[in-house]
């Protein structure tokens, strides 16, 4: 029997917080995302309605049309009476996939954070972007831990990732608030580990060499999120588990 978009969620905070307490971690310290690429706007508010306020967006474009379906509606009359009205400025939306710095004005208007900024020249366009807002945008810096050649994101040994963060006072509209990965994919989840382990062993280097605090670790998937928390992730992005398979042809 399919589970609700509810249960799935439920039972997620529920195995998040059975990782956080085998770590000696306090679960409140690892948010989950709904990873809302490709799902229609009815499901986002859906997730909304069951206490979901997290959500993760790949593409800039997509999410301008959802996200003005989502401005621009209301849940029935019926579901308002048992469930909380959406309201999309409570919600906070995260781009997780790879930006083009072309589209990089529009990112900074619609997202509350930029997880997956892979250069230094992205890291410029975005804060530039922020000024002309009279914003402050939140960005996480992507690192291809595994050095996946299909992959974006700095080197781990990258001295351009060494560059940015040195320039952080320099760049005033935007707050780095840490490292995104994507680890390379293993049918069995404990292989991640390793990964995961060495983007926190990369923060805490990085933060020792620059004085520089990054307390965010955005790492672990569907797949393998528990083993994300058991090493140190603050944000979780999960989405088929949360919202079923995807349709890639819509």
């Amino acid at each position: 029997m399919l589970m609700s978009i509810r249960e799935n969620i439920a039972q997620i905070r529920e195995r998040i917080a059975a990782a956080a307490r085998r770590a000696n971690r306090n679960p409140d310290d690892v948010r989950l995302m709904a990873v809302s690429k490709t799902q229609p706007a009815d499901k986002i508010r859906e997730a909304y309605e069951a206490g979901q306020r997290l959500f993760g967006e790949n593409r800039v474009q997509e999410f301008q049309s959802k996200h003005a379906e989502l401005s621009a509606s209301s849940p029935t009359a019926a579901s308002a009476q048992v469930c909380e009205v959406f309201d999309i400025d409570k919600a906070e939306f995260h781009l997780i996939g790879h930006l083009q710095s072309n589209k990089s004005s529009k990112a900074a208007e619609l997202f509350a954070c930029v997880q997956s900024v892979d250069s230094l020249h992205l890291a410029t366009k975005l804060d530039a972007a922020a000024e002309k807002l009279d914003r402050r945008l939140r960005i996480l810096l992507e690192v291809n831990i595994g050095g996946e050649e299909a992959k974006t994101g700095f080197a781990p040994d990258s001295e351009e990732l060494v560059q940015l963060i040195g320039r952080r006072k320099e760049l005033k509209h935007i707050e780095i608030r840490g490292l995104m990965t994507v680890p390379p994919f293993t049918e069995d989840p404990e292989g991640a580990r390793i990964y995961f382990r060495d983007l926190r062993q990369l923060r805490n280097e990085l933060a020792a060499r620059m004085n520089f605090e990054m307390p965010e670790l955005s790492m672990g998937m569907s797949h393998d999120f528990e083993i994300a928390v058991e090493e140190g992730s603050t944000c979780v992005r999960v989405g088929t588990a949360i919202f079923g398979a995807r349709d890639y042809s819509k």
